[in-house]
């Protein structure tokens, strides 16, 4: 079996954004919405926020994005 490659969910949104070394507003920018909206799901656990929004999150807390990256 696989132990350890399951994405944490039981960490704060906070958390992992502090874990990819992203801002509010970067993490905003990312998902295209309000640094608002992203400060008001900081305190929430990843597994507590609606369906919608935790698939636009996962793969950027995840660190997925990175694999993307076209370096020089």
């Amino acid at each position: 079996m696989f132990f350890g490659l399951r994405f944490k969910d039981k960490k704060t949104v906070k958390e992992l954004r502090k874990n990819q070394n992203l801002t509010a507003k970067e993490l905003a920018d990312k998902l295209r919405l309000d640094t608002a909206d992203i400060l008001k799901i900081d305190d929430l656990r990843l597994r507590d926020i609606g369906e919608p929004l935790k698939t636009k999150l996962t793969p950027i807390l995840r660190g997925d994005y990175m694999d993307n990256m076209k370096w020089i």
